[in-house]
């Protein structure tokens, strides 16, 4: 049950109880209708969805102060997926106990999960078709400014010290040149960060992370919901225990039933274990996970060719919510390419509503379990120093992601040329495409000279991709 008293002004009830917490005067329905804004204006990735919660949660409705908000998101930092829609299940939670959570976090994923689904069957129906195929050309090439963008954002965050460097460079030359596994990277960073951490080694201790927006700050004590800790909120070994079985039964159920009833080899059974996977080992978002679901997509189980990644990508940077909804596309893709016995599009249909499950069910467990446990988390040494050379890592492999984006943008051909175990994609001169490079080049410029948006420098290059295919008859 949720528990609210809407008699106190915002402010004054969290001061007044801000041992409690949780009478803070915010209606639900309200908090509905804020989660609801919150989600339709999610776009420009974390960072943008960061400064939009904040600018709403903390600046506008002044629900939570300033520290407690980097407090969470510090937490969800640490988390693998999408650490914006785990922000906001856990303020959610912190707000309205369980259900807060679950409206929040659900809202967060709406929006984009439909316009994502809308622009698949456009996809799959038309997309090699016409003023689509522009369309879709136009954001492939301006998805690689932002990719690149991401790269210099993200490394020069994290890479802070010649360790980190190293760490980065050598995840770089694992993934780009001998095409090792995303998940044993991201497993060989954090023995090496968690190591360095047990050891006190400086170069692996916390530092960094996001700054707020400029004007006053909101201290917790004169927010609604006080400086104190929600009686919810504190540590409930029980419910813990009981949210987190029957959210892994959500999560684990559906995926153990097709893998038994439909057999390993069917394209539900794959869809299910490998976005499950992803789900767990997907530190550092989805430009860090993309470079590895293209290579598993594309080489392995050949649900995707390798242009329709940036097709995909370019469909998440176009609409609100998380950008790892470009797994949505994946999914939807490889179901509508191998339907079996259903209709391609009931098929893909289906695919895309288990992609999104199996990818977000596991957000709230992660939230739910450890929520309440966050200071002993946050105070953990070693656990800080395996996240910072897990970001490390992530920079490296964003930096491939950013090539095999490249070299599949601008060329219509890549060969691949291997030395023993070490195997080098190289892009054939021949098939460079001048569009391609024109429009990536005026997005680069848009988005570093001049500042613009990422919305806007995307929605521009869409349109002139659809102009050029017109023009080209």
């Amino acid at each position: 049950m949720v528990e609210m008293t809407e008699n106190a002004p915002a402010g004054q009830a969290g001061k007044k109880d801000a041992g409690k917490g949780h009478h803070h005067g915010v209606p639900f329905a309200e908090a509905f209708r804020v989660w609801l804004r919150v989600a339709a204006l999610s776009f420009g990735g974390p960072a943008g969805q960061i400064a939009v919660m904040h600018r709403i949660i903390v600046d506008e409705k002044r629900w939570i102060g300033e520290h407690r908000f980097l407090h969470a998101l510090n937490y969800c930092m640490l988390l693998p997926g999408p650490e914006a829609q785990q922000l906001a299940v856990y303020i959610g939670w912190l707000m309205h106990r369980t259900w807060g959570g679950l409206v929040a976090g659900v809202l967060f994923v709406l929006p984009g999960f439909l316009s994502i689904l809308a622009l698949s069957y456009i996809y799959a129906a038309y997309g090699s078709v016409g003023i689509v195929a522009g369309l879709f050309f136009g954001l492939k090439a301006a998805v690689l400014a932002v990719v690149v963008q991401a790269v210099i954002r993200i490394g020069g965050r994290a890479l802070r010290n010649r360790v980190m460097l190293a760490l980065a460079a050598a995840a770089f030359i694992a993934i780009f040149f001998f095409h090792v596994p995303f998940p044993l990277i991201v497993l060989s960073a954090a023995i090496a960060g968690y190591l360095g951490g047990r050891l006190g080694l400086e170069a692996f201790s916390p530092g960094g992370g996001h700054k707020a927006a400029g004007g006053p700050v909101l201290s917790d004590a004169d927010s609604a919901l006080g400086e104190g800790i929600p009686d919810h909120a504190r540590p409930n070994l029980a419910w813990s225990l009981g949210i987190s079985a029957a959210l892994l039964a959500l999560w684990l159920v559906p995926v153990a039933a097709l893998y038994l009833v439909l057999g390993p080899g069917d394209v539900f059974s794959q869809i299910g274990l490998f976005f499950s996977k992803m789900a767990v080992v997907t530190f550092g978002g989805a430009y860090a996970a993309l470079a590895y679901v293209a290579q598993e997509a594309v080489q392995h189980f050949g649900w995707l060719k390798p242009g329709e990644m940036l097709d995909g990508l370019g469909m998440a940077e176009t609409t609100p919510g998380p950008l790892i909804m470009v797994l949505q596309f994946v999914g939807f893709m490889g179901a509508f390419r191998n339907p079996g016995s259903l209709d391609p599009m009931l098929a893909a249909t289906l695919a895309a509503v288990l992609t999104t499950w199996v990818t977000f069910v596991p957000c709230f467990l992660w939230i739910f379990l450890g929520a309440p446990f966050i200071e002993k988390l946050r105070g953990n040494v070693a656990l800080a120093g395996a996240m910072s050379a897990i970001t490390a890592a992530v920079v490296g492999v964003i930096l491939n992601l950013a090539i095999w984006f490249g070299l599949h943008t601008l060329f219509a051909e890549v060969a691949s040329v291997n030395f023993g175990s070490l195997r080098l994609d190289i892009p054939v001169l021949q098939s460079a495409v001048p569009a391609a490079m024109a429009l990536s080049a005026a997005a680069a410029i848009a988005i570093f000279r001049f500042k613009t948006s990422v919305i806007t420098t995307l929605m521009a290059c869409a349109i002139a991709g659809m102009l050029w295919t017109l023009a080209m008859g």
